[in-house]
């Protein structure tokens, strides 16, 4: 199966567990679980959540993680402070990065973003340098548009 193949059928999975539910938990915790389990060479799958001015810690998949996180620190941070996805290639090489995990060496960050206020990040990590690129960037972007669509925020 192909790298667009895989996400076609991880998009219809997330697709088909949302369709009946809104509950913003129940729907990020399964499409963490998705992602973690179909997804190659990635070792944390997850969302932080916008509040009272942080990112805080949601559903996920893999090794504990950071709990909080401010605006504009790390990658997390940053995807929220420029409104846009990141895909870090060396996440070693990105400026105040913030290690959670010793193994991940690569990162893509989606902010959820709603009528222009922050909501978010889908957030996952790789153990392998340039795992991500505008392929996940475009299916990862879709992911989280269906749960803006799907869920109560």
């Amino acid at each position: 199966m192909t790298k667009e193949e895989k996400y076609n059928t991880i998009v219809t999975q997330i697709k088909g567990l949302t369709a009946d539910e809104d509950n913003l938990i129940a729907n990020l915790a399964n499409t963490a679980a998705v992602l973690y389990n179909n997804l190659e060479q990635v070792n944390w799958s997850g969302f932080y959540l916008w509040q009272e001015g942080q990112l805080v810690l949601g559903p996920f998949q893999g090794l504990a993680a950071c709990i909080r996180i401010d605006k504009g620190a790390g990658v997390c941070g940053t995807a929220i402070a420029k409104k846009e996805t990141l895909v870090v290639s060396d996440v070693h090489n990105f400026p105040g990065h913030i290690t959670c995990d010793a193994a991940s060496k690569s990162e893509i960050v989606v902010p959820i973003i709603i009528a222009g206020e922050i909501k978010g990040v889908l957030d996952i990590d790789s153990p392998i340098k340039e795992r991500f690129n505008e392929l996940d960037q475009k299916y990862l972007e879709g992911v989280v548009d269906i749960l803006i669509e799907q869920c109560q925020w």
